[in-house]
């Protein structure tokens, strides 16, 4: 897996997107392991994205929304 570096500029962004994450997340009552297995990605992923720590994939993005039970718009919606 390449690894990537997120630009510092956007690194608030990537903190509100995680976020969200865990808003909806913890609404559905699922721990980061649950979420993790539902989503079919690794439970460390799953807490870097709630970090921002790393960047997320649409495929991963569109999952997460599905397990989430919410839209694309929804986990992009900052507060």
């Amino acid at each position: 897996m390449e690894v990537v570096i997120l630009k510092p500029e956007y690194k608030h962004l990537y903190e509100k997107f995680g976020l969200n994450v865990v808003y909806y997340r913890k609404r559905e009552k699922l721990t980061q392991l649950q979420l993790a297995e539902l989503v079919d990605i690794d439970r460390s992923h799953i807490s870097a994205i709630e970090l921002g720590k790393v960047g997320v994939s649409f495929d991963v993005i569109f999952k997460l929304c599905d397990v989430l039970k919410i839209t694309p718009k929804e986990l992009f919606d900052f507060r």
